[in-house]
């Protein structure tokens, strides 16, 4: 009852708040919705991953141990949307939209916070969530990308797209300086701490800012379906990797409830970006994120019996 509480009060509803506030933006000023996609994808993104990275600990086993947990749990949930797309013969953007909205889950403003306080601030259990973090935001920028533009442009041309996104770059630069222990300038990690730490905002706000321009014609069986294979199907497939690769205590926890996160704002901010399915894009994320409310919760309770 005390997890259910906190995230209420700590998740829930400051969330619920920095998007009810885009919202009304959006209501009084028809706030571009254009600019702030963009905003996020070619500056406070690449910010957050460089910065997170470059400060993050982890040893060479433990890292590969997290890669390959990621490789096979990915996978195997790709596969399971896969199969419900290809059974409901759903059109290409809705399959886009639908396939994002599950494999794509909000491991950044909402996973880091929630490990630090089911672990109780625990450096190592942070490091496991910040490297799922960076696979989370790389995948969004080049796989997610790529099945947008693929029909309506070359594979060069969709190649030229992904390498002019920073966060390409951000990811090598700082594991390079990191590795060398070069130091960041000041004058340069000054701003880029200022830039990471406004992500979670604007990204909320984007949301905001979307849903408040929305017809709220409610997909809701689509959206149902994504909110149960993200918030159960993706729990009990981390039981299952976690269980197959016989990764025990605090790794296998912290991996479980990586998986059991909501849906990713990067689904929406593709999705308004490249004009597909922006509708449903939005509202798997803000009805998964409150229904977490009541996952979240059962997932912790289920972690304390490894």
């Amino acid at each position: 009852m005390n997890y259910f509480f906190y995230i209420l009060v700590n998740n829930i509803v400051p969330i619920s708040i920095m998007i009810a506030i885009g919202a009304a933006m959006y209501r009084a000023f028809q706030i571009d919705i254009k600019t702030l996609s963009k905003l996020n994808f070619y500056v406070f993104s690449p910010a957050l991953v460089f910065v997170k990275l470059y400060e993050s600990e982890m040893n060479l086993h433990v890292l590969m141990q997290i890669l390959l947990f990621f490789v096979l749990f990915f996978s195997l949930l790709f596969a399971l949307i896969e199969v419900y797309i290809r059974l409901k013969k759903m059109h290409r953007g809705m399959r886009i939209a639908m396939r994002n909205s599950v494999i794509f889950y909000n491991s950044a403003n909402y996973a880091l916070p929630l490990n630090q306080t089911v672990f109780g601030g625990n450096a190592y259990t942070l490091s496991i969530q910040i490297v799922i973090m960076i696979m989370q935001t790389l995948i969004p920028n080049t796989y997610g990308i790529y099945t947008l533009n693929a029909h309506k442009s070359t594979w060069k041309a969709t190649l030229r797209t992904i390498l002019s996104l920073p966060v390409i770059y951000a990811i090598p630069v700082a594991l390079l300086l990191r590795y060398f222990h070069l130091p960041v300038p000041q004058s340069i990690d000054i701003p880029l701490n200022y830039i990471s730490n406004a992500f979670m905002a604007t990204a909320l706000l984007t949301l905001g800012v979307q849903l408040g321009g929305m017809k709220w014609e409610f997909h809701f069986s689509h959206v149902l379906v994504s909110n149960i294979l993200r918030l159960a199907a993706g729990p009990l497939l981390g039981f299952l990797v976690v269980w197959i690769l016989g990764i025990e205590g605090l790794t296998a926890k912290a991996l479980i409830l990586s998986c059991a996160v909501p849906t990713s704002l990067s689904s929406v901010l593709l999705a308004i970006e490249y004009e597909n399915e922006p509708e449903f894009s939005s509202q798997a994320v803000f009805t998964s994120t409150l229904f977490s409310m009541f996952t979240i919760p059962v997932v912790i309770y289920l972690l304390g019996f490894m």
